[in-house]
């Protein structure tokens, strides 16, 4: 990633991406499933467990390679023996998930971490309604010709092929999610797919009543997935509760509730992708702000800005364009969008929310809040953008004093 100026990349490299799909594993494979799931909890816990006793008698911290001979030798023993029912990659995965999250959390406790703090290693419970195994190359998994995904010790699981994989896949994730579903997160390399050239630039402003305002005008209102879903989820809630803990009957329940979220979250993120494609094939530059969503997201506003997804939102926008050869600009959350005119590049000040039109009162512009947000966060990125659809309807100028009269002239003055 070579940078080009303060707010802007350029890529000339292959990116890693993820590709999921559908599984439907048949009940003998979420058999084999849920003892990988639970192997790999089991190592992970044992693992996490024995750095924790080392930490408390004052011993040196336990190495990868200390950790990785203890699986071994559990493997031997009678108490863990069922360990060799799974694939040996499964359990190595889980103690590179392990090192993963130790590194993570001495490297934001040392300072050298950017984004938020991670924290210490958790142990893992079997009552977590996500699970996940990764199987690596060296697990041998493979993709048959009639389109079933072999993975070791588990079977030949089908898979909903919703698309081709661009290559050969590095590794496969499969996860159960709360509401009962299984994925396959392939990781596959990607060459950057450059589009056309086109002439068009745009710059965004996000918003809640508005999911996003371009600086040519163009409003896309917000879907709002969790507020029109709100009356299904409160009488799935509902049945969840009253239902009685540990029966069956509870946890049928909580899958309904799971999978009314799923549903929600599932549409939020195919709204995102296609909005985030349109915009990408449709224009050279893409400027957006850094919203503080975790600030606001602390507000009275919170389930809305949750609901609007707006950080998922520039994510896609930022590797799209990253992938298809178009610019991204992310500017600072600081600059006063809202505050200045795009016109004449006056400030103006704060203004309350519901203001939504206003007027300069340098150049007398009635200009759209939003709009005129959107063209400024162009100007901040460097792009050059039209302002004409930011202007409302333009002010009443001064006349000049011998044009002001509208009255017919007195008798005195025509004698």
């Amino acid at each position: 990633m070579l940078p080009h100026t303060a707010n802007e990349f350029e890529y000339d490299f292959s990116m890693q991406l993820r590709y999921n799909y559908r599984l439907e594993p048949w009940p003998r494979h979420r058999l084999a499933l849920g003892k990988a799931f639970g192997c790999a909890l089991v190592v992970f816990n044992d693992a996490l467990a024995a750095r924790e006793a080392a930490h408390q008698a004052g011993e040196p911290y336990l190495t990868d390679a200390q950790l990785s001979a203890r699986l071994t030798a559990a493997k031997k023993t009678p108490e863990r023996a069922w360990l060799n029912d799974v694939s040996a990659v499964v359990l190595q995965e889980a103690l590179a998930d392990l090192n993963t999250a130790y590194r993570n959390f001495f490297a934001s406790f040392n300072g050298t971490r950017a984004g938020p703090t991670a924290g210490k290693p958790r142990f893992r419970s079997r009552k977590d309604h996500r699970q996940a195994v990764r199987f690596t190359a060296n697990a041998r998994f493979r993709v048959l010709a009639n389109g079933k995904l072999r993975l070791p010790k588990i079977g030949d699981v089908p898979v909903r092929w919703s698309r081709p994989l661009p290559s050969e896949p590095s590794s496969v994730t499969v996860i159960e999610d709360s509401a009962g579903r299984y994925f396959a997160s392939f990781v596959v390399k990607a060459d950057p797919c450059a589009l056309p050239e086109t002439g068009p630039v745009v710059g965004i402003d996000l918003g809640l009543h508005h999911f996003v305002v371009l600086s040519d005008g163009r409003k896309i209102t917000a879907p709002q997935f969790l507020r029109r879903a709100e009356k299904l989820l409160k009488r799935r809630q509902r049945e969840l509760s009253r239902k009685q803990k540990g029966s069956r009957n509870r946890d049928k329940a909580r899958r309904k509730v799971a999978r009314a979220h799923a549903r929600v979250a599932d549409a939020r993120r195919d709204f995102h992708h296609q909005l985030s494609t349109a915009l990408i094939r449709d224009n050279q530059a893409v400027a957006i702000e850094d919203l503080a969503v975790k600030g606001l997201a602390r507000t009275r506003l919170a389930k809305s800005i949750h609901d609007a997804g707006w950080s998922a939102f520039a994510g896609m926008l930022e590797y799209k364009a990253r992938l298809y050869g178009r610019k991204f600009h992310r500017i600072g959350r600081f600059v006063p969008t809202s505050q200045i005119c795009s016109v004449c590049g006056v400030k103006d000040g704060p203004k309350p929310l519901h203001v939504r039109i206003w007027q300069c009162g340098a150049c007398g512009t009635w200009l759209d809040r939003d709009v005129n947000a959107a063209v400024n966060v162009a100007t901040a990125a460097g792009l050059a953008v039209t302002a004409c659809r930011a202007q409302i309807r333009p002010g009443h100028a001064l006349a000049q004093r011998g044009e002001a009269g509208t009255h017919l002239k007195s008798r005195r003055e025509v004698g």
